[in-house]
């Protein structure tokens, strides 16, 4: 898991431009929106490199690179989420939440399934 804070390539009296993904290619730009409470992921892809911005709100992230520890940290709006193929990944939405998810890989559309794998043992699991 790679989180930056993308700073503005140009500000001025108007505003900002952020360049959110420079150079790289992108296959799928997606909107997820999640309610306080929502768990999402609990999967990785084997080729897909996967980038989420957050656009609004706060959720907790969990990670695991293959024989590695379980991480987690919170994300909030302006953070960049950078996972990598075969990385481990679930977010719960700690309030309604915004994304913007793009990747590289075959996840788009009708290929999504062909490159996500539920995991077995969750990273996290919602405990009512």
């Amino acid at each position: 898991m790679k989180v930056a804070k993308p700073k503005p390539a140009f500000k001025d009296k108007r505003g900002l431009i952020i360049d959110i993904l420079d150079g790289i290619p992108v296959e799928c730009v997606t909107l997820l929106t999640s309610k306080r409470g929502a768990v999402r992921g609990n999967h990785y892809h084997k080729k897909t490199t996967q980038y989420a911005y957050v656009l609004e709100g706060k959720l907790r992230l969990w990670t695991q690179n293959p024989g590695r520890p379980v991480r987690s940290r919170v994300i909030r709006a302006g953070d960049l989420i950078v996972t990598p193929p075969k990385e481990r990944h679930a977010f719960e939405a700690l309030e309604d939440s915004v994304l913007l998810a793009c990747a590289h890989g075959p996840r788009a559309g009708r290929s999504y399934e062909s490159d996500t794998f539920r995991l077995a043992e969750p990273l996290f699991r919602k405990h009512d």
